[in-house]
């Protein structure tokens, strides 16, 4: 696991910059760095050992060396397609995955990517024609970031190895702001910052004479096979997810698992028996900390259990440290929890297996259950519910009146994702610029143009597969992890167990019994019952607790009050929101905390426009 960055073009201190690009991303390789360059490009590397500890330093050559490339990642057939591409005469001289990229790459060009198992982010530069060739995984387990300055292009895993280039203007981007309130992420490929973009899951990109060209290469659709039996469903599970754990753990340092109160990363930490697992938790009771169902959980599968409680002012402390390593700012609080659980693993093992991709691939998320919930409804014309619908929204907070607006309206005006902060009517109150405000709808209309023929929850789950799980799930996971130089891998990701995955029928993921339904089944084989079937909870964070204890309602309140604040925002209603949430009239914690982590965000990265106000890392 390691951390790539580059650029192309001739620049005063070339050495001295893609040193700085690559320095600033250390974090993500402390074992070791390396840097190719020609006339025409500077390429730098950050190295985690994983594989191949002592022939592995990066950039690798083909025979020639007319092929030259960085990696970061893991694929976990490389063994198989080595045996391959010696068969049809390429010498290697190293045991790396990254030598079997840079073969596969000379033999196979771009059909090399469907071949691939694994996680990456790569690049290949081509000596003799001068192009260069970048990729990333199909479901966007690990970053690509790139810019163009002048026809020349500047790449890293982080966006701040961009921010080193000299010739790189900085300049905030007020349309990732307006999706970002809505979703609590950015939505890709655009970033915070102007120009800066995110190369999409399953998608590679050429540039040569100054040109981009990006082509899609994978989709995640779904084809639900009907026949397919509940009982042959869970075997075709249970087999190829065990398949997956195998392929996982390849590694020449010990591998962990993270561990919650929560059906996926039990299922994994099944297969981590005389190992070591890893589980934080808040000091606010049960509901917010799932220690005590993992340590249970630890006892009965045989693992060495390691947990964290996380204290108050720990937490805050930490948020702009999480900030400045996420690059761009995300409202999801559990992102901090993901940082000390990720810290505390680093301190006993390199490498760890984590649940991310079950919700989105098997069915998991409570919201799935609502085109179920609304099926009796639908007998009612659909001009009559929306009639309904519309006037429910004038009656007061009573019981039914959430699901007569539900069922007034489409799946695709309602659903935007796994997360919904604020509407377009709500941003233009808030901001001090409304004409930025769009219809959040219009960001995923594009995804729901490509599967019109999808049920409701098949939709919903490709959806949160293309936006939710890579602006939100997968960017947490890689840089929370890469901030305490521990690899994070995630064997649901897998494009094997996505194939059986797309085939479930809809009512074995999702139904009057439970989300996840066959996965759960599978996951039982395994573990208790009541671990297997235990109600999502995600990552609980206790902010809406903190926001009513007056220390940090007046953290936030400071923050609101502040000239970045007035900047961007209408203060009043921001404070209205944060009092009216102190007071106990209403939970306001989302809506406040999204707020709260742009102002920390937008202070680190644009509070001094010459440089980047780093909080103390230590």
């Amino acid at each position: 696991m390691c951390g790539i960055c580059g650029f192309t073009g001739q620049i005063v201190d070339r050495n001295e910059t893609i040193k700085n690009m690559t320095d600033v991303i250390t974090h993500r390789g402390p074992d070791s760095d390396g840097l190719f360059q020609d006339d025409y490009i500077s390429m730098g590397f950050r190295r985690l050992s994983i594989i191949d500890l002592d022939g592995g330093t990066q950039p690798i050559y083909n025979e020639d060396k007319s092929l030259v490339i960085t990696f970061n990642g893991e694929i976990y057939n490389y063994k198989i397609l080595r045996e391959q591409l010696i068969k049809v005469g390429h010498k290697f001289y190293t045991d790396t995955d990254s030598e079997v990229l840079i073969h596969g790459f000379e033999e196979w060009g771009e059909e090399m990517l469907p071949k691939l198992r694994g996680m990456f982010g790569f690049a290949i530069y081509n000596k003799n024609d001068g192009s260069l060739f970048i990729a990333r995984d199909f479901f966007g387990i690990k970053p690509m970031h790139y810019t163009l300055i002048d026809g020349n292009l500047v790449y890293g895993s982080e966006i701040k190895s961009i921010l080193q280039h000299p010739d790189f203007k900085k300049e905030f981007n007020e349309k990732a702001l307006d999706s970002y309130l809505s979703f609590q992420y950015v939505v890709p490929p655009e970033t915070f910052f102007k120009n800066v973009y995110c190369l999409l899951p399953g998608h590679y990109m050429w540039f040569k004479d100054g040109k981009i060209t990006t082509t899609r290469y994978f989709e995640p659709t779904f084809e639900p096979d009907e026949t397919l039996t509940e009982e042959k469903a869970v075997d075709e599970i249970a087999d190829v997810f065990e398949d997956s754990i195998k392929a996982h753990k390849i590694a020449d340092v010990e591998v962990g698992c993270f561990l919650s109160s929560g059906v996926d990363s039990s299922y994994v930490s099944t297969y981590f028996a005389d190992q070591k697992t890893f589980t934080v938790g808040f000091d606010f009771g049960e509901k917010y900390n799932e220690i005590s169902w993992a340590q249970e959980l630890s006892k009965e599968i045989g693992v060495e259990h390691h947990t964290k409680i996380i204290g108050s002012e720990e937490f805050w402390s930490t948020v702009p440290k999480v900030q400045y390593y996420m690059d761009q700012p995300l409202a999801d609080p559990s992102c901090i929890a993901l940082y000390f659980v990720s810290n505390l693993a680093s301190q006993y093992v390199k490498v760890v297996l984590s649940g991310e991709g079950a919700d989105e691939l098997f069915g998991g998320y409570t919201c799935y259950n609502v085109p179920r919930s609304l099926k009796p409804y639908s007998i009612v014309p659909f001009p009559i519910r929306r009639a309904i619908g519309k006037l429910a929204e004038k009656f007061p907070k009573v019981k039914g009146r959430a699901y007569l607006m539900r069922g007034g309206k489409r799946l695709e005006e309602r659903f935007i994702g796994n997360a919904f902060m604020y509407d377009k009517k709500q941003k233009q109150a808030l901001l001090k610029k409304p004409e930025i405000a769009t219809d959040p709808q219009n960001l995923c209309k594009p995804y729901y143009d490509r599967v019109k023929d999808y049920d409701d929850i098949t939709k919903m789950q490709y959806l949160d597969i293309n936006l939710w799980m890579t602006g939100d799930i997968l960017l947490k996971a890689d840089r929370m992890s890469m901030a305490n130089s521990l690899e994070l891998r995630v064997p649901f990701l897998d494009k094997e167990v996505f194939n059986v995955a797309r085939t479930i029928p809809t009512h074995l993921r999702v139904n009057s019994e439970n989300t996840k339904y066959a996965m759960r089944k599978a996951a039982r084989r395994r573990m208790p019952e009541k671990s297997a079937q235990k109600r999502k909870l995600g990552f609980p964070v206790p902010t809406r607790v903190w926001l009513k204890d007056e220390k940090y309602y007046n953290v936030v309140k400071k923050a609101f009050k502040s000239a970045t604040a007035e900047k961007f925002f209408n203060t009043d209603i921001l404070v209205s929101w944060l009092d009216g949430h102190f007071q106990g009239k209403a939970d306001n914690s989302r809506k406040v905390w999204t707020v709260y982590v742009f102002l920390v965000w937008y202070n680190i990265y644009f509070g001094d426009d010459d440089k980047i106000n780093t909080p103390n890392l230590d």
